[in-house]
């Protein structure tokens, strides 16, 4: 693959069908995404690794919403890396691009040098959609399983949606020539979507989190096992590139399945933030609640966690009180 089509292909989403065998999935790139998301702060690297693993998910799954929709995902957790949060903008038109932003909180003084996901503890992972105004958010929420987020993802689907749900996804730094070190990663989704077991439909069990094992059965079964044998036979590099393209990727491994290609999306860093938005925020407090928010140099700051922006405000200019326009 040249150059050229290698850089075509970073920072996209590529969905696609598997004719023969009732699946779905997206193929996805990010590059400059990561460098956009993780150069807002000095992470420890097991958190970089989190943070880029969740910044993949949010682009696999967030290529299934709407125009104008909101997709977030986070992960709670009592462990050293208390929050992941991630925003998916969907596109405000047909062919724009869509928006990603991610960070976390974390306490520096329990971060390990264990596995990146040995730093998260008991929590939950949560989905969140907002279709926009006058739409009630859908939120669905599954506790934290299996060995790394991806799992704690195909949990989710599982659980909560009642979709058998793969993942394969491969992050790191890479270091290519003529480039300083920077993050990377690929990975594939693969979803079936066979009507949900009566396990699933009826809630009962053990109380233990559902897999995508137990939703498929018969045929379905054969098919999903099937898939996902082929799919095990990705390498790190195929995933992550640069030297084979997501459609020669999803030829290499499912070409009996019939692969077809749609429309790729492309995906950018970006933040929502503005003064604005900061100024509403603050609109529901009185001049004494803003008092105390003023800093010894007699002003209102507020800094947004996802893209490091600073904002420097008159307190006299803020709240519903304010007294200057």
């Amino acid at each position: 693959m040249t150059l050229g089509s290698k850089i075509a292909w970073d920072d996209t989403v590529l969905p696609f069908q598997l004719d023969a065998s009732d699946m779905r999935g997206r193929v996805a790139r990010l590059d400059g995404v990561l460098d956009g998301i993780l150069k807002q702060h000095n992470y420890p690297q097991a958190v970089e690794a989190l943070v880029a693993e969740m910044a993949l998910l949010t682009a696999l799954i967030g290529q299934t919403m709407s125009l104008r929709w909101k997709l977030s995902l986070q992960v709670q957790s009592k462990g050293p890396v208390r929050m992941i949060a991630t925003d998916y903008y969907a596109p405000e038109k047909e062919g724009e691009p869509a928006r990603i932003r991610a960070y976390a909180s974390f306490d520096e003084e329990r971060v390990t040098d264990g596995a990146p996901f040995e730093q998260v503890g008991e929590g939950y992972f949560a989905i969140l959609i907002d279709q926009g105004e006058g739409t009630q958010p859908y939120q669905g929420i599954t506790p934290l399983a299996g060995t790394s987020l991806s799992q704690c993802a195909e949990a989710y689907f599982a659980q909560s949606e009642q979709l058998p749900t793969r993942f394969s996804l491969s992050f790191g730094k890479s270091s290519e020539p003529g480039r300083p070190e920077h993050w990377r990663a690929g990975g594939v989704m693969l979803q079936h979507m066979p009507k949900a077991s009566p396990f699933a439909a009826q809630g009962e069990g053990t109380g233990e989190v559902l897999t995508a094992e137990d939703l498929v059965s018969g045929d379905e079964q054969e098919q999903w096992n099937r898939v996902n044998t082929l799919l095990a036979t990705v390498e790190d590099l195929e995933l992550i590139g640069p030297s084979v393209s997501p459609t020669e990727l999803l030829l290499r491994l499912f070409h009996e399945e019939q692969p077809r290609v749609y429309d790729t999306q492309a995906v950018r860093f970006g933040c929502t933030c503005s003064e604005d938005r900061v100024r509403q925020s603050l609109s529901i407090y009185s001049a004494k609640d803003i008092a105390t928010m003023t800093t010894d140099e007699g002003r209102v700051t507020a800094d947004c966690q996802f893209c490091g922006a600073h904002y420097d405000l008159d307190p006299a200019e803020v709240g519903f009180e304010a007294t200057k326009e």
